[in-house]
């Protein structure tokens, strides 16, 4: 059975811990805040350490498998290296850096060490998006044409390290090439600062091949929690919700709403990476070349917004 170690277990790290202790792959967690560490070990029956080295030097004798590293964006790279030169497997919350150099470098690091490296990109586990993405390719409406995206909530208190832009609008992104199959060649953005020192709102277009567009609105603004995507297709349009998880098909004469059980999307998502250490998947969901082509756009977005022009890319 896997056994795997949560690094930075505040926000949503507390969340990776508890999921991971449901799959029985949790073996430690490790945190700057030795207290904080101590409390979520101990509530999870998992060894519990403040020093990230000394957790490494001693759980690899204990033949750990993987690190999730929940860490503030701009230490992934320094935490993922470590874990990745103990030849363990790195799983780093999304974006994957804050630095499409910095993602490159860590890809690399995962080749010569000869691990996986994978990104949270939650969204791709979300019911909505997975029922979307087999309605897309089965083309029962037709070809996808435009997709919108809206999320909307006040600021998370734990987020002092990046904008909206990185820390949000980066799902969308990455839903987007997903479910269109493809990378964007151009970005476009506008954002702007209200109440916090990074952009607290921001909206994004995503140019694609074949005319294809995605529209992306991100704020940190409305009280109420938004979390909504539709998609246009030639011969109808599929509107889905991130948070109930229902999905809305309108095909003119006819409107259909699927069904499902509710169902967690990060266990889905860390179920399948422990699926791959187990060997049963033979590589993660996500890999380092779509978490480095999100963070490309992600930048690509932020100089679009400071220059008040288009940005192309070839990714």
């Amino acid at each position: 059975m896997a056994r795997v170690a949560v690094i930075g277990v505040g926000g949503w790290g507390r969340n990776h811990a508890r999921v991971m202790h449901e799959l029985g792959a949790l073996a430690a967690v490790c945190d700057m805040d030795g207290s904080r560490a101590k409390e979520v070990g101990e509530r999870y029956g998992a060894r519990h350490y403040a020093s990230l080295d000394e957790m490494l030097s001693l759980e690899k004798e204990k033949e750990l498998d993987a690190c999730l590293v929940c860490t503030p964006t701009k230490t992934h790279f320094q935490v993922a290296r470590k874990v990745m030169e103990s030849g363990l497997h790195a799983f780093v919350e999304k974006p994957l850096s804050f630095s499409a150099n910095e993602c490159e470098e860590m890809a690399d690091m995962a080749r010569r060490n000869k691990v996986a490296l994978t990104s949270g990109y939650i969204e791709r586990f979300n019911p909505a998006v997975r029922e979307t993405k087999k309605i897309i390719a089965d083309r029962r409406y037709g070809d996808l044409l435009m997709m919108e995206f809206h999320r909307e909530n006040r600021m998370p208190p734990h987020i002092k390290d990046v904008g909206i832009i990185y820390d949000t609008s980066v799902h969308d992104i990455d839903t987007a090439m997903y479910l269109f199959g493809s990378r964007p060649k151009v970005v476009f953005a506008r954002s702007g600062r209200k109440f916090n020192p990074y952009e607290d709102f921001a909206t994004i277009m995503l140019g694609f091949d074949d005319q294809k567009v995605a529209i992306i609105a991100s704020n940190w603004i409305t009280p109420k929690k938004t979390r909504t995507f539709s998609a246009v297709c030639t011969d109808g349009i599929i509107a889905g919700d991130f948070l109930t998880q229902e999905v809305r098909i309108d095909g003119g004469e006819s409107t259909i709403i699927p069904r499902r059980q509710f169902q967690e999307p990060l266990l889905a998502e860390l179920r399948s990476f422990v699926d791959f250490i187990d060997g049963r998947a033979e590589a993660p969901a996500v890999s380092a070349q779509d978490a480095t082509s999100v963070t490309r756009v992600a930048e690509a977005a932020i100089r679009s917004c400071s220059t008040g022009q288009p940005v192309s890319l070839d990714l």
